[in-house]
């Protein structure tokens, strides 16, 4: 475990800056940033201090004080509200004066007490609000991750398929548009749309109807006759906003788009990994779950037709 110190001269102690603290769960290593105090002089060099261990019961008394999901609550309150009474808290989070009070008081090292004796989130707090989020964050991501192993991928071979049907429809949508601009050139007028903007026209048709399609249901064309869905990997519902980003790519920067999504085995396409989007098979069969998944899980990873 590495940590970094910074001597405040304002109050006359060491504080921690950042605290790497890997913890296993699941196979999952969890960087964790916590402000401490500490009661061991570390080794300084010149402003930066830097020491190799730090106080472990500290440590676990930070992590242990924030893994309870209502003293989060109460923390991700008053970062929101910035100053709340008691009686707030009690309101809001509908639990009992005891309870209450015992969640304060293991918190009193995140937050302080104003004149008026409302609760604030002091700069430990704000700190602790970081970390909350990062490991949230974290934990969502490698959620998600596990969950897309098990859902039954489209080969790149048949997503391939369904791209050039619907660029083929595209493509001849495209058409009608040129075919006025024929008579006027054999007329010769100059009225009419200039045919050098067609590309841009079928690129725009390309991305539009993707996006319209796949928000609406997660098939195109395409991949209704090939059999494929696009779907999002953490098994929510696919809205236009999820399609838009991920057709973007698709439709305007394919190459790009290909190379380095190619790295990616269950996105294929690197639009796809920034949306959280993937695309399945329908007609391929779910590959089961590990045993080591729990039963809550196992429940919500159910694909919607």
């Amino acid at each position: 475990m590495v940590c970094v110190f910074w001597f405040n001269k304002e109050r006359d102690y060491f504080e921690l800056f950042l605290s790497a603290i890997y913890i296993k769960d699941s196979n999952l290593l969890v960087l964790v940033r916590a402000w401490l105090k500490p009661k061991i002089a570390p080794y300084q060099m010149g402003n930066r201090v830097e020491i190799l261990t730090v106080c472990e019961a500290s440590v676990s008394k930070v992590l242990s004080a924030l893994s309870h999901p209502l003293r989060r609550d109460v923390l991700y309150m008053l970062h929101e509200k910035g100053e709340c009474s008691f009686t707030d808290l009690l309101n809001a989070l509908n639990i009992d004066t005891g309870k209450l009070s015992f969640h304060l008081r293991t918190l009193s090292t995140f937050m302080e007490q104003t004149p008026t004796g409302k609760y604030k989130l002091s700069r430990n707090g704000e700190s602790a609000i970081r970390v909350i989020m990062d490991v949230e964050s974290w934990a969502e991501g490698a959620d998600v991750s596990r969950r897309a192993l098990n859902l039954p991928l489209a080969s790149f071979k048949r997503r391939t398929y369904a791209f050039l049907i619907d660029f083929a429809l595209i493509l001849g949508i495209t058409a009608l548009f040129g075919i006025p601009e024929l008579f006027p050139l054999l007329l010769g007028t100059p009225f009419g749309l200039d045919l050098s903007t067609l590309p841009f026209i079928a690129l725009v048709l390309l991305w539009g109807y993707s996006t319209l399609l796949e928000g609406f249901n997660g098939q195109t064309l395409g991949k209704r006759i090939v059999g494929l869905k696009a779907v999002r990997v953490d098994r929510k519902r696919m809205a236009y906003e999820h399609s838009a980003v991920r057709n973007f790519g698709k439709a305007f920067l394919l190459p790009f788009d290909l190379l380095v999504g190619l790295k990616h085995e269950k996105y294929l396409r690197y639009f796809d990994k920034f949306a959280g989007t993937t695309v399945i098979d329908l007609r391929a069969q779910q590959q089961p779950l590990p045993s080591s998944v729990d039963k809550t899980c196992e429940k919500e990873i159910t694909i919607a037709s």
